[in-house]
């Protein structure tokens, strides 16, 4: 009797314990709606997210013509100057902004290394774009301070493309403190992975296109873990799934209507 007693208590601590753990698991360190919040400020434009970087690569590409028999291109540098790119070389590039915008007070520096790639007739043919970035962003609903890289290739240079083409990863790290739920803090970590995302010309809004998001790292009550998939629809739109949630992203104000 003393031995089934003894199980009966050892049975009862691995369950307590399992349960523990249970408690620390991934969907409890931070909400959903929460980890919402970090990928709508990883992508929308005001909080110098992936839309922020599909428009500074469009910008550029749209300024490539041809200069004549010297087989140069001239490449907008993003400055009131200009600098002239030879197929197969690589630029230098930055641009920095700070301010506020649809309440969100932002401060960011981007670094472009850009690799102009042609084709056999040496007419531009994609636009290699190698990005570090870092900056903090204040709005209603998270704070953050972050720092990162892009590597997105933009294609559809040709005259007779009607859209840009932009396909490459976007990731991003830092610490963010929730301003709603929980009031979480910690470190997170998005990365978004762009599919033939579309720009039209020459307004380079995003039309279509779909990424793999997923958010990571970790607050007080353990680590957390979400990936979703993001469908954008043009109108400054995008729809992220994340499991049988849905959020309706505003790509220029960061804001979402959960359905």
């Amino acid at each position: 009797m003393k031995a089934l007693k003894f199980t009966l208590i050892a049975v009862l601590v691995a369950f307590a314990i399992s349960c523990k753990k249970s408690d620390t698991s991934t969907s409890t360190a931070v909400t959903i709606d929460e980890a919402a919040d970090m990928a709508a400020s990883s992508v929308s434009s005001n909080t110098f997210g992936f839309a922020t970087v599909a428009d500074n690569v469009g910008v550029n590409a749209q300024t490539l013509t041809s200069v004549g028999s010297v087989g140069g291109q001239s490449v907008n540098s993003l400055t009131t100057n200009t600098t002239r790119q030879t197929c197969g070389t690589t630029v230098a590039d930055s641009i920095s902004a700070s301010g506020k915008t649809n309440d969100v007070t932002f401060s960011y520096f981007y670094k472009f290394m850009r690799t102009l790639n042609c084709n056999a007739n040496s007419q531009p043919d994609n636009v290699a774009n190698a990005i570090t970035f870092k900056g903090s962003i204040d709005g209603p609903r998270i704070t953050s301070v972050d720092a990162g890289t892009a590597n997105v290739t933009i294609g559809g240079l040709t005259t007779n493309a009607t859209n840009f083409v932009v396909n490459g990863k976007y990731s991003r790290k830092g610490a963010f403190t929730s301003k709603v739920g929980g009031k979480a803090t910690g470190s997170s970590n998005v990365e978004i992975t762009a599919t033939n995302v579309l720009l039209s010309k020459p307004a380079r809004n995003i039309v279509s296109g779909t990424a793999t998001v997923t958010i990571s790292g970790s607050s007080a009550k353990g680590t957390f873990s979400y990936t979703g998939t993001m469908v954008f629809s043009g109108n400054n739109s995008a729809a992220l799934t994340v499991g049988t949630t849905v959020y309706i992203i505003n790509l220029l104000t960061g804001t979402y209507v959960k359905q």
